[in-house]
């Protein structure tokens, strides 16, 4: 049975009143338009540590508490599963999770996915680690008979994670983003790390336009699932959000630095290319060669010409 996806992407900010109106607004706006399910990057309730806001440390929790309520009403007043991002509170003086919600049709949260691997120092001082705390489980459930999956962002680097969510039977990833916010001085420091030559000859002008596109692309056609690519549109993003077909083919993207709402068509069923089919099955269990091996004196001794 098909489902109706909307990867949905705004201007995260640190004003979590501001995200959940422009999240309940784009719920509002998917279903009119006939989605199912509507999927948002990362932290776009609480706004992202180090980017949107400069830490959690004063972070109002009740207030997120109720901007993820204002969310779930809409999706129970839209009738359409909602997956959004927010940080989540531990006890103190643990840091939170990154997380992933994911609301039925009635509104209900009915599982969260918390980001496993948060990029920074061993010693958690740099990066995510220096303002979240780590997830260590898997989140699939079901919409329509459609299996999804869900990631967050710097998961992307970890391959190990797409072929575990296989061994699931998922068919469609959900992997939220937040590559924007970024201040002119960065951005235009991220740049000439790239350079022009590497910009055009990668087809991106950052490392995150670069790797996490192509990332996605790879990790679709290497597992043969469909994959929602939300990013915040905050000025300035590095690319704007995405979906990927499982043969490696982006199907469609909105525009850069500005809300929107990405319609995709996923049919489980639909046949598309995969080169993998005969032997991925096998090398996720650790036979890491296709067809028969033999036993051959030709073959044996690697020196002889």
């Amino acid at each position: 049975m098909p489902l109706v996806l909307a990867t949905c992407q705004l201007a995260t900010t640190s004003d979590v009143r501001v995200n959940a109106a422009r999240v309940v607004a784009l719920v509002r706006r998917a279903a009119a338009r006939g989605a199912h399910l509507a999927h948002f990057p990362e932290a776009c309730i609480s706004g992202y540590a180090g980017a949107d806001v400069a830490s959690h440390a004063g972070t109002d929790w009740a207030l997120v508490a109720e901007g993820l309520r204002a969310v779930a009403d809409a999706a129970r007043r839209h009738r359409t599963w909602v997956v959004v991002g927010s940080a989540h509170r531990l006890t103190p003086p643990h840091k939170p999770h990154n997380s992933l919600y994911v609301l039925d049709d009635r509104g209900v949260l009915v599982d969260r996915y918390d980001k496993r691997f948060c990029a920074g120092d061993r010693h958690g001082r740099t990066g995510d680690l220096a303002h979240y705390t780590p997830g260590d489980r898997l989140v699939t459930f079901d919409v329509r008979g459609v299996r999804c999956g869900l990631q967050v962002c710097h998961d992307f680097r970890y391959p190990e994670l797409y072929r575990a969510y296989g061994r699931r039977g998922v068919s469609l990833m959900l992997h939220s983003f937040h590559a924007g916010a970024i201040p002119p001085a960065r951005y235009a420091a991220m740049r000439r790390g790239v350079g022009a030559t590497g910009a055009r000859l990668s087809g991106g002008a950052t490392l995150p336009a670069i790797t996490m596109r192509a990332g996605m692309i790879t990790a679709a056609a290497d597992n043969h699932v469909w994959i929602s690519c939300p990013n915040s549109s905050a000025r300035r993003s590095c690319w704007p959000s995405f979906v990927v077909r499982p043969d490696g083919v982006v199907t469609g993207r909105l525009r850069p630095d500005r809300a929107g709402v990405l319609l995709t068509t996923i049919d489980p069923a639909a046949p598309y290319y995969d080169s993998t089919a005969a032997w991925r099955g096998r090398a996720v269990a650790g036979r890491l060669h296709s067809g028969r091996l033999v036993v051959d004196p030709r073959s044996a001794p690697t020196t002889a010409p």
